[in-house]
């Protein structure tokens, strides 16, 4: 006779089934080009769409009025990360959430996956929509992006939100990069092997990848990690999330440890004080010595690594702050 817990473990498991495969629908009508329900439940005014630039159909979601800013997702998320942000956001601002190049509804392209080419993506993406000078946060991967952009395009540039990401080749990165507890950054730089392991099981992955770097689990529901999983399915899409560890990683450690000149754009370094937020005031002063000139650090207090979901309600107030509002 099965026991209670035994009972429970498998209603669970069902239960996961179930979202997964709902998912799975839901993404095959994204397809299809019907009405993503997430995208409805932000509210009036939000579009889903997608725009041709830089050899590449980029997904994004957008509403409100007000001056631009520009959303980027790290991994294994894409612009559904955003939805709890987007809302507060869009009273005041023209927010945009984009799924990076390979991710999502965006097309799936053999190359690309550096820093520097998503920004450029970023930027073309901001003209073709008339979004004038923008306002950029990037959570994990996408703070990479960020700060990419604002070297390369400072002149189109409100600012830069880094939000909870250390930047390859800047201190202290050689001490990140010897933490144990990021053995993912080898394992989804390495070659072919991620894709055989995970493919099939990338909910458990996925599940399990969200829970070690987050305090507060409840705040990405399993439904939530669903929703990732269809935005990386299948061997292309997931290779397309671990080529950035493999090509913008090693990239961006080279080209940001020779970047030294005067830098005025604003940046503003956001961490969660049970993740990245302990090393910004390090990250801070290496950048000072970088040239950059108008650092500010941001503490987000009772919050992991996913701060745009534990902490959502934080993150909008800081945006809203740096953008004189």
């Amino acid at each position: 006779m099965k026991t209670p817990t035994t009972w429970l473990n498998l209603v669970k498991a069902i239960a996961i089934f179930i979202v997964i495969i709902c998912a799975g629908f839901a993404a095959q009508a994204l397809s299809q080009d019907v009405v993503d329900p997430s995208v409805a439940q932000l509210g009036d005014g939000f579009v889903s769409d997608t725009a041709q630039v830089n050899g590449v159909t980029l997904h994004y979601v957008r509403g409100g009025a007000g001056p631009a800013v520009i959303l980027l997702h790290g991994f294994p998320q894409n612009w559904y990360a955003f939805r709890h942000v987007m809302p507060r956001l869009a009273k005041r601002f023209t927010v945009t959430a984009v799924d990076m190049r390979g991710v999502g509804r965006s097309s799936l392209i053999a190359e690309g996956y550096d820093a520097e080419t998503i920004a450029e993506d970023i930027r073309q993406l901001a003209r073709q929509l008339s979004l004038g000078p923008i306002y950029l946060a990037g959570h994990d991967n996408g703070g990479m992006v960020a700060y990419a952009f604002a070297r390369r395009y400072s002149d189109e540039a409100r600012g830069v939100m880094i939000l909870d990401v250390p930047l390859p080749g800047i201190p202290p990165w050689d001490q990140v990069k010897a933490n144990p507890a990021l053995w993912h950054f080898n394992f989804h730089q390495t070659p072919d092997l991620p894709e055989q392991l995970i493919v099939g099981r990338e909910f458990l992955y996925f599940r399990a990848f969200i829970d070690r770097f987050a305090l507060n689990r409840a705040a990405v529901s399993d439904a939530d990690v669903a929703r990732y999983v269809t935005a990386y399915a299948g061997p292309q899409r997931l290779r397309a999330g671990l080529e950035f560890y493999r090509r913008a990683y090693p990239a961006s450690e080279s080209l940001n440890a020779a970047a030294r000149g005067r830098l005025s754009v604003p940046i503003v370094l956001v961490g969660g004080d049970h993740s990245v937020g302990q090393m910004n005031p390090t990250i801070a002063e290496a950048l000072r010595a970088l040239g950059c000139e108008n650092v500010t650090v941001e503490p987000i207090k009772e919050s992991g690594h996913w701060i745009v979901e534990e902490q959502p309600d934080a993150v909008a107030a800081v945006t809203e702050r740096h953008n004189g509002l």
